[in-house]
């Protein structure tokens, strides 16, 4: 098996280096030129054609175009995009002749990035950030690492939801245990990250939110390291960001069908028009329904979403988009994931297919409602400004599977069922600025807003019913009944309301916060050279667990630094802060503080082929201070933590994405991290100085390479092969013990064939038929748990154009 591993791992990094090309020069015209936007950026994607005629281009990612031809005399040029006027400039041409011609379209980058944002860009290399995130940069000039999850690698590799494989696109993510796909819980550099939803921050609680099912989201940005005075509240370590598909104007619909082993089946519907004929009344609508098994018995997973958006351009200058999302879900109980097995053995020692769920208990409803309210106005062509609201309704009722009783030795116990009703009520609102100014010879990029929210979260976890008997009733791992359980069914009180049953059951939290920042980004030697300077004040009220309110701000600086070495090639240097409000119950009554980390950061970015590509390297240290960890002297079902005192995660991470040459769409990435206790706060036992912390792989690589032949007889017939693999792993994160989980090796295949409207993709995903989970010892239960991936299995999907 290692050979193997070797050989596929060999073989696709050293294709990923592969490129050949070549060039043939003749006698005709030549026109190069470049577009830029309004505020000076490069417009990238946008036509440049010659008029009555078949010839023409796009932009590139620095807003460059060439276009070759043989006729001479006058011509015309011609420059369009969606949502914006055409240019036309006419030029007289002579054969062997070389013209230069460069545009300034009337709008800004981010409203160029705003129209285009759905559209298919053909590559898994994007290359400016989504307006959520506030910078009006291309991400080669960012001070910061950011790594975006292009909508073409998500649909080449049948990503459905966040829980489905999306973590191999970054270096260093991992999963963590979790309760399937309940919630994505994604782990980078050291500890979870937060989940970032249009720039809001949608996390109310650890358990969530529900993962966000594909069929309407456009990509995913995932923002390295503390970047918290632009994004609300940030964890020190990063969060992900999930950019929804917004209105193009481009009259287009899409209908994708899937289906799999273990019965999967599934229909995605993407429409996207107008809704008058002056084009200012935009709509896009995308549905999705889906059912499916799993490799386990008595477990599945259906679930529906539908969001439409709407869109209306008020005038030049204002535009408001508003947009609704309802996603329902009901699966089996969301513990049946879960295996358990003796402490003599150890993990995996139980058939894959092994489980502790019974027949007959009822599922969980979830209903997740989302309604996004964004206005944009530009106060002139170097000036706009953004605003927008988010609500976030949760609703969810059901149960979570857990032991009632310690195993024995023999492979006997109880298995419990605990009630899980939980709502959950999010307010969120955003105003900022975004500007472009000069003084003398230093160029500004000035970002200035406010943020404020308020979130509720109750949950009822107080009620529990053991399934299980003692004294010969106990649940056998060894010869498993998954009937009707000899304690029968839970029947749960849900006459009282789930507020009093929250308050009983230490089930409330909630939170509200208000933040203003400020970012100036000085821009020197014709913005070579960029200094970032920037600063975020948050006030925090939070409470959980029915512990008393915390009260609490903080200031947090940010400096980052970006040479451009040349147009392609970027330095960088970062130092932020990170200021992250927390939830929890101290057993002795102590104060929960908020997190606070620093971040310091320094890489290198670079696009290759005009941005077709792109590598970037980065080497960081964060420090965390004041994070609350599990009481391991507390059993778990009682919500207690200690504060860990303070930590450090240490690493290396590379990657590399985009299309190499004609037909050839790389996504690689490997990260080294490191990750121990470096401090010990009074009463803490469980630690020591130089521990390694939990939650991460110490190495992880992974890789994506597919192939579409662009001539002959096999035209648009492509195939496709990618790993993951985790190796030196700590994902444990309950209990410490000897027994580490060992190596993980994924791997990946596929076929595909494509036109402009058709396309089936066949992947087969674990190749090889590993026996692959995560997993942890539980001295609760003095038993090890884990849970298992599921097998070889195929899935075919089918997407036609229209």
């Amino acid at each position: 098996m290692g050979t193997v591993k070797q050989l596929i791992v060999l073989f696709l990094l050293a294709f990923s280096g592969l490129y050949q090309g070549h060039a043939q020069e003749g006698k005709h015209v030549v026109i190069i030129g470049r577009v830029t936007t309004s505020n000076g950026l490069p417009a990238d994607r946008v036509s440049v054609t010659v008029a009555g005629t078949p010839f023409g281009t796009q932009t590139g990612t620095n807003g460059d175009y060439r276009i070759e031809l043989s006729q001479t005399g006058g011509i015309t040029l011609e420059v369009s995009a969606l949502g914006i006027a055409k240019q036309s400039k006419a030029i007289t041409v002579n054969l062997g002749q070389t013209y230069t011609q460069d545009f300034t379209i009337n709008i800004t980058s981010q409203q160029l990035e705003e129209v285009l944002i759905s559209k298919n860009r053909g590559n898994y290399n994007v290359l400016t950030p989504s307006p959520t995130l506030r910078l009006d940069a291309p991400l080669i000039e960012i001070p910061q690492n950011i790594q975006v999850v292009s909508g073409k690698a998500l649909a080449d590799q049948q990503v459905i939801s966040m829980s489905d494989g999306l973590i191999r696109n970054v270096s260093g993510a991992v999963r963590l245990e979790h309760w399937g796909n309940l919630y994505t819980n994604i782990s980078m550099r050291g500890t979870q990250i937060q989940a970032f939803r249009n720039g809001f921050n949608v996390v109310a609680s650890y358990w969530g939110p529900l993962t966000e099912d594909m069929s309407f989201v456009d990509h995913i940005e995932f923002v390295k390291g503390p970047a918290g005075f632009m994004l609300s509240n940030g964890d020190p370590s990063g969060s992900y960001n999930v950019v929804t598909k917004k209105p193009t104007g481009e009259t287009k619909g899409e209908a994708t069908l899937t289906v799999g082993e273990y019965d999967l089946y599934r229909a995605s519907l993407d429409l996207d028009g107008k809704l008058n004929k002056s084009g200012r009344l935009l709509y896009r609508f995308n549905a999705s329904a889906q059912t499916k098994g799993s490799h386990r018995a008595n477990e599945f997973d259906n679930r529906y979403a539908v969001a439409p958006v709407v869109s209306y351009q008020v005038d030049e200058k204002t535009k408001v988009t508003a947009e609704y999302t309802l996603q329902y879900a009901n699966m089996s109980d969301v513990g049946s994931y879960y295996v358990f097995g003796p402490t003599p053995g150890k993990y995996a020692s139980l058939p894959r297919d092994f489980t502790m769920m019974p027949t007959g208990l009822e599922p969980t409803n979830i209903k997740d409602q989302t309604f996004l309210v964004n206005l944009t106005h530009d106060i002139d062509t170097n000036w706009w400004i953004t605003a927008q609201g988010y609500y976030l309704l949760y609703d969810q009722v059901g149960s979570s599977m857990w032991p009632a009783s310690e195993m024995t030795d023999d492979g006997k116990i109880i298995r419990g069922v605990g009630v899980w009703d939980a709502l959950s009520e999010m307010s969120l609102g955003q105003v900022f600025v975004n500007g472009n100014l000069t003084t003398g010879a230093v160029q500004h990029r000035i970002l200035v807003g406010i943020d404020v929210g308020k979130k509720n979260y109750l949950a009822d976890w107080g009620q529990s019913h053991a399934l299980d008997t003692a004294n010969g009733g106990e649940f056998d791992v060894h010869n498993p009944n998954l009937g009707v359980p000899s304690n029968g069914y839970p029947s749960f009180d849900r006459i009282t309301s789930l507020e009093a049953r929250a308050a009983l059951a230490g089930g409330a939290m909630a939170q509200s916060y208000k933040g203003i920042y400020l970012q100036d980004e000085l821009g020197f030697f014709d913005n070579q050279l960029r200094l970032t300077l920037a600063g975020r004040f948050t006030s925090v009220s939070q409470s959980a667990y029915g512990a008393a309110p915390e009260k609490a701000s903080h200031f947090t600086p940010r400096i980052g630094l970006s040479w451009s070495v040349d147009k392609h090639t970027a330095l960088y240097a970062l130092y932020d802060q990170a200021f992250v409000p927390q939830s929890g119950r101290i057993y002795d009554g102590g104060k929960v503080k908020p997190i606070t980390g620093n971040n310091q950061e320094v890489g290198l970015k670079r696009d290759w082929m005009d941005g077709a590509w792109n590598t970037s390297v980065s080497v960081y240290r964060i420090l965390r201070e004041n994070e609350l960890t599990p009481d391991p002297n507390r059993p778990p079902t009682e919500n207690y933590s200690i504060v860990l005192g303070q930590k450090a995660a240490r690493g290396i991470e590379f990657d590399v994405h985009g299309r190499l040459a004609p037909g050839l769409d790389l996504v690689a990435n490997y990260a080294y991290t490191n990750a121990e206790v470096t401090e010990v706060a009074d009463g803490v036992t469980v630690y020591e100085v130089g521990d390694d912390l939990f939650g991460y792989a110490a190495n992880t690589a992974n890789a994506w390479l597919a192939y579409r032949i662009q001539r002959g007889t096999l035209k648009n017939l492509g195939a496709s092969v990618g790993f993951t693999w985790l190796w030196d792993r700590k994902t444990d994160n309950w209990d410490e013990s000897d027994v580490r989980l060992p190596d993980y090796f994924k791997l990946d295949a596929g076929l595909f064939w494509e036109n402009d409207k058709l396309r089936v993709t066949a992947n087969l995903f674990n190749l090889l038929d590993e026996y692959l989970y995560t997993g942890s010892y539980y001295s609760w239960n003095n038993a090890f748990y884990w849970q298992s991936e599921t097998p070889r299995n195929l899935r075919l999907s089918i997407g036609y154009k229209f």
